[in-house]
């Protein structure tokens, strides 16, 4: 079968893999029929993490084509959405929909490491299927089942987590694909006054249409900017949707006393000097965490499905898994007004 295996920096390949196989009784076989980049991709792209030969992809949907015979809640023939993280499937945690926090130490993200293979393929052995899978809603699209998978979870716990009271300032740092989730979920909370900041214009230009006011770090810097438009005071809840050391600088320095900041954008860089004097004398909160992505379906499904939230937008490139490594290039040099780019495994 086909998969994007990483080759080294900024090269990525579709070639001939293994055929996936059931990984155990709990696991699953899924032939994919969508899959997406992720910002968190290229972080393994640039060799931040992970390393050559790892087959690549943490959000996908498709058709399960064989079941192991501990598996109870999904079946072969079912199109399920899976979960771009997963845990053992078997503790309390797990059970609970919260592998992030897996009691037995199993949290894996799916196309990080050799031993889990990701979704950018023709088809995907699933650990763990009963906690891992949901099958596909009738009302839910393609897209927004892929969504599902990852970056709208990612962006709805990230306004969670920023303890937005009703009518709050909030400061979304990064409107990239996590981002724009983000911003389409703090109106849940009750979020007032909304500021989006990116360097990128098209980006700030999709902020701007979900109603954020845009603001452009290059005329000052962020911090700078924030303060100004609030008076001297900062933004009562913070998410940080990039994962840049500088840009979680940042996102500490807009924060007001007694704001809470919630750091969504997956940082790598153990060494990264936290500024706690100013957690100590304005009172933050900071938060941060890998994605529990199933705990968030029972809320995030109905809302899709009625509606109320419409992130399929985010998709502005759909291309050909063959495409894969140009669809890499280009996400990653932000070219053509890319968004986020939906591969096709039959194309």
């Amino acid at each position: 079968m086909k998969a994007v295996v990483l080759e080294g920096e900024r090269s990525v390949s579709v070639s001939d893999v293994p055929d996936a196989t059931l990984p155990g009784p709990d696991g699953a076989v899924v032939k994919v029929e969508k899959t997406g980049i992720c910002g968190s991709d290229l972080h393994l792209y640039h060799l931040t993490m992970g390393g050559q030969g790892v087959r690549l992809g943490h959000e996908f949907i498709g058709t399960i084509t064989d079941v192991g015979a501990d598996v109870h809640t999904v079946r072969a023939g079912d199109r399920v959405l899976v979960s771009g993280v997963i845990g053992c499937g078997r503790c309390v945690a797990c059970l609970a929909r919260d592998p992030s926090v897996c009691r037995k130490g199993g949290t894996r993200v799916f196309g990080t490491t050799l031993d889990l293979p990701g979704g950018q393929a023709e088809a995907v052995g699933v650990p763990a299927a009963d906690s891992a899978m949901l099958k596909i809603p009738e009302k839910v699209t393609d897209e927004q089942a892929v969504l599902l998978t990852d970056i709208l979870p990612t962006g709805f716990l990230g306004a969670r987590m920023a303890d937005i009271k009703p009518g709050a300032s909030v400061v979304v740092i990064g409107c990239g694909p996590v981002g724009l989730m983000a911003l389409r979920c703090v109106s849940l909370f009750g979020a007032g006054r909304v500021l989006a900041v990116d360097m990128v214009p098209e980006r700030r230009a999709r902020a701007e249409a979900l109603g954020a006011e845009p603001v452009d770090p290059a005329d000052g810097g962020t911090p700078a900017q924030i303060m100004a438009r609030t008076n001297g005071w900062g933004a009562e809840a913070v998410i940080e949707a990039v994962g840049a050391d500088q840009t979680i600088l940042d996102a500490i320095m807009c924060a007001a006393p007694g704001a809470t900041v919630a750091v969504i954008g997956a940082n790598m860089n153990l060494a990264l000097p936290i500024p706690m004097a100013l957690l100590f004398f304005k009172r933050l909160t900071l938060r941060s965490t890998l994605a529990s992505v199933p705990s968030t379906w029972d809320a995030l499904v109905p809302l899709v499905s009625s509606a109320r939230i419409q992130p399929d937008e985010v998709f502005t490139h759909k291309m050909g898994l063959s495409e894969a490594a140009e669809a890499y290039r280009m996400f990653d040099a932000r070219e053509d007004g890319v968004g986020k780019v939906l591969l096709d495994p039959a194309r």
